[in-house]
């Protein structure tokens, strides 16, 4: 059977244009599947592939209609979207090579930022008309990750297959917030593979370069604090209250003045506080949104732990109690020497790779580590290749934008360590 390759620019052109945030990605999964079913590959979709049970704050079931709307506006048949707003957006997509050998995987997020996209014609999308008008914005290139993984699936499919083993590519939700990895991790969808394998824009290095891995990163966690007191007049009986918002007020100056560490580079950040209610009540609940990142898996456990002592001692004092969650986190990335010499010495083969980097530092953080870090405990391997993307903005910038030549550089060398 002939099976068509997809216009891997347009593609990620008309996922760019309607882009949706974590949890909510409908019609990005929808039109995924459609694209991908005719291949021969087994779809593993809902419950089967994630556990959504854990979920801090998923999204409203309000939301996820608005969404649904949205993508059967956009020409999306009703029971397949309404499947994926049902059951999750997560997706695995699995294609068996031709001959016995390892089980590759392929992480490729699928979600956006909640961005307003510009509409002024310095902006590339904008000037050709495909710029998000969704309230989201692929500011960070999942848009060119999931064409990446099309192509890379297209194109094994087109040679009948002709590699060794089995590869699964992961489309997961919400990475932004390090959220969606874990949903997949719990129902052990993953784990039987044996080489794990992330790849991402790197917006600001040249068209051309590709670093065989990243390395370190920043493991992250990202908490939701609830800070629950007693409400009372304001004027006429202060006293009687319990102030939630004071509570959470001093908790955030408390985390954000811990102090750094000498062994490893730290970050912490209160980003959300909602409080109150009205001027005359003394406000009973608050609620918090904050992050601790470190360079070192050990060092952001006791970040955390002191972290934690903050929470609890500003709640002690001002009388209130307080409720934290676990929103998303991650890991750093330790990839496998040998993998990573494997990806430099395909990519310096591959057309339009004019530069290769064995390894490079990675400032954010990325729950592709959550994957990578499942494979090595289970005793394969793992590694978090970049490709070079010259985007006139930074990430999470909302005139961040991917050079197109890039999706074909990252599915060249994703097809060429995968064939061996």
């Amino acid at each position: 059977m002939v099976y068509a390759k997809t216009d891997l620019p347009f593609l990620r052109r008309d996922l760019h244009q309607h882009a949706e945030p974590g949890f909510c990605e409908i019609r990005t999964a929808s039109i995924l599947e459609e694209k991908l079913e005719t291949l021969p590959v087994t779809i593993l979709k809902g419950e089967e592939i994630q556990d959504r049970s854990a979920i801090v704050n998923y999204p409203s079931d309000a939301e996820l209609n608005h969404w649904y709307d949205l993508a059967v506006t956009g020409g999306i048949e009703e029971p397949r979207a309404r499947y994926f707003r049902d059951h999750g957006t997560a997706m695995i997509v699995v294609m068996k090579g031709n001959r016995p050998g390892p089980t590759w995987g392929l992480r490729a997020d699928i979600d956006a930022l909640r961005l307003e996209e510009p509409t002024d014609h310095s902006h590339l999308p904008a000037r050709l008309g495909f710029n998000s008008r969704t309230g989201a914005m692929h500011a960070c290139g999942h848009d060119a990750h999931m064409s990446i993984a099309v192509g890379l699936l297209e194109s094994l499919a087109t040679t009948g297959c002709d590699f060794a083993g089995t590869l699964k590519v992961v489309f997961q939700p919400a990475e932004e917030g390090v959220r969606g990895a874990d949903t997949i991790l719990r129902t052990g969808a993953t784990d039987d593979v044996t080489t794990m394998l992330g790849l991402h824009v790197d917006g600001p290095s040249p068209i051309g370069e590709v670093t065989a891995s990243t390395v370190g990163g920043m493991a992250v966690n990202g908490f939701l604090v609830e800070f629950q007191g007693k409400t009372s007049h304001a004027s006429m009986a202060p006293e009687q209250g319990r102030n939630a918002l004071l509570a959470a007020a001093a908790a955030s100056l408390g985390i954000m003045a811990l102090p750094r560490f000498g062994t490893a580079d730290t970050r912490l950040n209160v980003g959300v506080l909602h409080a109150g209610d009205a001027v005359n009540i003394v406000p009973a609940h608050a609620t918090m949104e904050a992050e601790a990142r470190a360079t070192d898996d050990d060092v952001l456990e006791d970040l955390v732990s002191r972290v934690e002592q903050v929470l609890d001692g500003t709640a002690s004092a001002y009388g209130v109690s307080v409720k934290r969650s676990i929103m998303g986190h991650a890991v750093t990335v330790r990839p496998d020497a040998d993998l990573v010499d494997a990806i430099a010495a395909v990519a310096a083969a591959t057309q339009g790779v004019t530069e290769v980097k064995r390894t490079a530092p990675m400032g954010a953080s990325d729950d592709a580590s959550l994957f990578i870090r499942n494979t090595q405990k289970h005793g394969g391997q793992g590694a978090f290749i970049m490709v070079g993307a010259n985007s006139p903005a930074p990430h999470h910038n909302n005139y961040f934008d991917v050079d197109e030549q890039a999706i074909a550089i990252g599915e060249g060398v994703l097809e060429r360590l995968i064939r061996g």
